[in-house]
This record gives structure tokens, C-alpha cells and sequence, in this order.
């Protein structure tokens, strides 16, 4: 009996319609991606190529892949990496996935300082301290984390970008003394308990709870934050969170009355209220 063969492009279409099966919105373009990952090509590859063979091996981790991503598992997690500005960044379940949103954050604060020290506090993957990194003219960029396993993905990225960020085991501001960095920024938690079970599977089941529930009322990191970073932060510092749409005012408000200037917030790409800045007072 002949041995049965199965083009790339046959392979494509049948992953795209098991993932459809799935319920998942974009079936297609998720086979593509994964398959595109394998072959080590881009669009025009798997084009050019759909009427070429497969090889056994190959057809069995697609298989493999288009599975695991029909169970819920992120599309990040599948491929192994996850795009944010301009880097390509590892990404599985050590860290949170880096989203399009935060990336606005990073706009802001490079609108108002680009040099001097800079510390990301819960850096997880690594993408905010990497893209300073990357984008700015800073002295030094710090990151801190409090899970080993995401500094250990930072750290990988970091190596994989080849920039110069120092990695620090820290609870929030906890090692560092007055005065120490010129800007402070963070996608700290913000969650409720009750808000993160209700957030879709593919979040909620794959990604790290610690990096996404935030207290009780979902301000307790943010509020921490307020205060430690009046300690780290100079004179006339610079403050960037990202913060919960629904808790944007309130967070302004205590910001405000812990002593913060220059409070504001900031719409995201969708027009939420997702960004807080500000800048420490003279006094302390």
C-alpha cells in the first residue's frame, strides 16, 4: 500500500478546522501561526509551499499543537513565544502573557523620562524592562520579581534581546533605598478574587494567579506601590502604572492624597482608563 501523504497545505486547513470546532474566533490564522512556527517560514513560505509534502515528524507536532491549543491553552504558550513592541519574547506559564495594552504604558513614561534609573516592579516576563532597555537611554534599568520562575523567563528574554537590565528577587520596592531610581513603572495585579474566576479559561486556567488577583478590593498592590514608590522615587520621579478600567479614578484619588502631582490618567488603545501617572512631591 502506498504511504499516504499529506500536503502542508491539507495539514493547514484540517488544524483550522479542529480549532473551529474549539469555538476559537480566528481558526485559521491560529493554524497558520503554529504552523508557520514549525516550518520556520513566515506567510509567504506556507503560500508558496501548501502543495509540498510533510514529513511524519512534522505533521505529528502540528498535530500535537493544534491539540493542545483545542484544549484552551494560550496560542503563546503553544508556539512558545509572544510578540510586544519590537521584541519576540518566550512566553509560557511562568509569567503573565504580554498584552497590547501595556504597551501604552511604556509610550507614556518614554514621553517623559528616557534617562537616568529606572526600576519595573513585577517585571514577570520581562517586556516593560526590556523595551526601556531597548528604546530608552537609561543608566541603568532594574527589574524585580517576587516568583524565581518569572525572572528566570526575564532572564532568558533578556539574553535572547541582548540588553542590560539587573534582575532583582524583590518583593515590590522592599531592597531599595531613598531616592534610588528617577522612574518607577509596573503592571502591577489589579483583580478581585471574584474577577479573576470569571476571566476566560485561556487566562484564568494558564496564566499565573499571583501576577492577576490583587487583594481583596483589587487595590492592594497598586496602593503599596503608591506608597514604597514615594520612598525609591526622587525628588520629581516619575510614577507609571497600569491600573484596572474600573478602579482608575479611585486610584488617581488616593495618589493624590498620599501626596502625589502631576496625578493623571490615561486611556488605552480600546479607550479604557488603563494608565495612572505621576510624579513625586519635593517632600516626602
Amino acid at each position: 500500500m502506498p504511504e499516504l501523504v499529506i500536503t502542508a497545505g491539507a495539514l493547514i486547513a484540517d488544524g483550522a478546522e479542529r480549532l473551529r470546532h474549539s469555538g476559537l474566533p480566528e481558526p485559521r490564522r491560529e493554524a497558520m501561526r503554529i504552523w508557520s512556527d514549525l516550518a520556520g517560514g513566515g506567510l509567504a513560505d506556507i503560500v508558496l509551499g501548501r502543495d509540498q509534502p510533510v514529513d511524519v515528524a512534522a505533521a505529528a507536532l502540528f498535530d500535537q499543537a493544534i491539540a493542545r491549543r483545542s484544549l484552551g491553552e494560550p496560542l503563546a504558550h503553544v508556539t512558545g513565544w509572544s510578540g510586544f513592541r519590537r521584541l519576540t519574547l518566550l512566553s509560557d506559564s511562568r509569567a503573565l502573557i504580554p498584552r497590547p495594552e501595556t504597551e501604552g504604558l511604556i509610550d507614556l513614561l518614554l514621553q517623559r523620562v528616557q534617562a537616568g534609573r529606572i526600576v519595573d516592579v513585577g517585571t514577570g516576563s520581562g517586556c516593560i524592562a526590556l523595551s526601556l532597555a531597548q528604546e530608552g537611554h537609561f543608566g541603568q534599568v532594574v527589574a524585580t520579581d517576587r516568583s524565581t520562575e518569572a525572572l528566570t523567563l526575564a532572564q532568558l528574554n533578556r539574553n535572547a534581546v541582548g540588553v542590560a537590565v539587573t534582575f532583582v528577587l524583590a518583593d515590590l520596592c522592599q531592597p531599595f533605598h531613598h531616592g534610588a531610581f528617577d522612574a518607577l513603572i509596573s503592571n502591577p495585579p489589579y483583580l478581585t478574587a471574584a474577577e479573576h474566576s470569571a476571566l476566560h479559561p485561556s487566562v484564568r486556567d494558564w496564566e499565573p494567579a499571583a501576577a492577576l488577583i490583587g487583594g481583596e478590593d483589587g487595590m492592594l498592590v497598586t496602593m503599596r506601590l503608591l506608597k514604597e514608590g514615594r520612598d525609591v522615587l526622587r525628588p520629581g520621579g516619575w510614577l507609571a502604572l497600569e491600573v484596572d478600567c474600573s478602579r482608575a479614578a479611585t486610584a488617581a484619588e488616593r495618589a493624590c492624597s498620599l501626596g502625589w502631582r502631576d496625578v493623571t490618567v490615561h486611556v488605552d488603545l480600546f479607550g479604557r482608563e488603563r494608565y495612572l501617572l505621576a510624579r513625586r512631591s519635593n517632600n516626602r
